[in-house]
């Protein structure tokens, strides 16, 4: 694996760590990295939404922009399916931390 690569996967592996400790900032910084195909992330507008749905629930303003724009791309069933995924990683998450 060369450098950049164990960037990126390092980037994506500490963004999640943050992320399963409820850090709005890694998850909006997910949102990206997945809306955008950046950090070794593939293009994935349902994980992206998710993401940014999550960073929107931790009070970013700009999330909830960018989940609004990539919405506009995305079928009512993709989003019901990225609402479900948040739902399922809070649930998962609260689990954990109790």
């Amino acid at each position: 694996m060369g450098y950049s690569q164990r960037t990126e996967h390092f980037f994506v592996e500490s963004r999640l760590a943050d992320a399963g400790r409820g850090n709005p900032d890694a998850y909006y910084q997910l949102g990206i990295a997945y809306s955008a195909g950046t950090a070794g992330t593939p293009v994935d507008l349902i994980q992206a939404h998710k993401w940014f749905n999550l960073a929107a629930l931790g009070g970013s303003a700009r999330a909830q922009e960018c989940r609004a724009e990539i919405s506009d791309e995305m079928s009512a069933r993709e989003i019901a399916e990225a609402q479900r995924q948040a739902r399922a990683w809070l649930n998962e998450t609260h689990r954990r931390a109790a």
